[in-house]
């Protein structure tokens, strides 16, 4: 049996997308049922759905039933948006699960970006994207060990490659960030993709709730044009579709649509309230 049957995540058309200079268009999920995994999948119009993990209860399980689903899929791939802690371990354990690509919440400072490279990154001196701590393993990314255990043409270099594959994303989030973005960029170049997240700025900055204040809407088009200015891929999350025009015409190419629980919520709430008035109550 050749050696890439054991290796999965060789659909990562997010990586693919990206090489290629091609926009990105993904979905967040807050449920891990892998069935939703599917529904999305069977539009063909989604390229990735990122597993909202900061907010979402899982377990271990539910990342490798994540990751099978969207494997089905070859127009399709899958991220995680993880906790500030424990963020190596939890990327680890993504990765290791099948999930190729990550979103790490809340970066402050140089230091927390290397962090996250280096999770993403195999521990060794020919690395094409620098080293890092991810070493050799026997979970799912690598066919449960078939890397170094069975298959002698499905190699610890396949594996190295696959993982050099992944997608990093950060969010820049506190004032501290968005003061440190450039210079996170410039240090770490293993980043993919920048996000800013308006609702922790604003707290942090003393002004919640206020996303079209100017100093909010000053750090958000700065992001973007700092990102821009460093060959990394701004990446915006929008309600719907209609929202992503101005951000394209800064430049934007990547956006995150929508997600389950908010989809369900407004069929809910405008459902309801109209079959409600029809049967006048």
């Amino acid at each position: 049996m050749a050696g890439d049957n054991f290796m999965i995540n060789n659909n990562n058309v997010l990586r693919e997308l990206i090489d290629n200079d091609q926009p990105t268009v993904g979905t967040h999920m807050y449920s891990p049922w892998p069935g939703m995994v599917e529904v999305i999948g069977h539009t063909g119009a989604i390229d990735y759905i990122e597993f909202s993990g900061t907010y979402a209860p899982y377990d271990l399980f539910s990342l490798e039933s994540f990751a099978r689903a969207t494997d089905l899929f070859k127009h399709m791939t899958g991220m995680i948006k993880l906790d500030q802690e424990p963020r190596t371990y939890l990327a680890e354990r993504a990765v290791g699960a099948g999930i190729p690509n990550l979103l790490f919440a809340d970066l402050r400072t140089i230091d927390d970006a290397q962090e996250a490279a280096d999770a993403m990154q195999p521990e060794s001196p020919i690395a094409k994207k620098g080293s890092g701590i991810a070493g050799a393993n026997a979970r799912r990314d690598t066919g449960y060990g078939a890397t170094f255990y069975r298959d002698k043409q499905a190699t610890l270099q396949n594996y190295m490659n696959d993982l050099e594959q992944g997608v990093l994303a950060v969010m820049i989030e506190k004032k501290e960030a968005v003061d440190n973005v450039g210079a996170m960029l410039s240090a770490v170049k293993r980043i993919d993709m920048v996000q800013f997240g308006p609702a922790d700025y604003s707290m942090s900055i003393g002004l919640p709730d206020q996303y079209d204040h100017p100093d909010v809407k000053k750090a958000d088009e700065s992001i973007i044009k700092i990102a821009l200015e460093h060959g990394v891929r701004p990446r915006i999350e929008i309600a719907k579709w209609e929202d992503a025009k101005p951000y394209v015409d800064l430049g934007v190419r990547d956006f995150c649509i929508s997600a389950d629980i908010y989809i369900v919520a407004e069929f809910c709430k405008a459902s309801g309230d109209n079959l409600l008035k029809l049967l006048g109550r």
